[in-house]
């Protein structure tokens, strides 16, 4: 079967464009699935890239749960007072409207899946702070 360039469910992060969320510092995502990737209205996948030291200050989502797979690097996640160290094949749930925080602390960067649900359409504008 020969690869297309313009293909409709398949998503290659390199083509995406990389944004730096609210309420993060170091971080760079890119947004692999959603309503202007594949048409997808219920899901967001991102893909999140955190160098060291960086990640996602204290903040909630409201209305929105939160799933972090982490890839590569290790991290540091905070859930309403629950804290936990993660490394690769780790997974956390933020639950709406639950305070939160997510910081690398390899020396690597920490790449990771985040997953909402609904969609966030997160951008380096939004972020609510708690």
């Amino acid at each position: 079967m020969k690869e297309t360039m313009n293909l409709r469910h398949i998503v290659r992060a390199k083509d995406i464009e990389a944004y730096s969320p609210a309420n993060h510092l170091g971080t760079q995502n890119r947004r692999l699935i959603g309503e202007e990737t594949v048409g997808a209205k219920n899901i967001e996948i991102v893909l999140g890239i955190v160098g060291k030291d960086g990640g996602a200050q204290p903040h909630l989502h409201p209305g929105i749960e939160q799933v972090v797979y982490v890839l590569e690097g290790r991290a540091r996640a905070e859930v309403d007072g629950e804290v936990g160290e993660m490394e690769p094949g780790d997974t956390c749930y933020f639950p709406p409207d639950t305070p939160h925080s997510f910081t690398a602390i390899s020396e690597t960067p920490v790449k990771c899946l985040v997953i909402y649900s609904p969609p966030y359409h997160e951008s380096s504008e939004k972020g609510v702070a708690r």
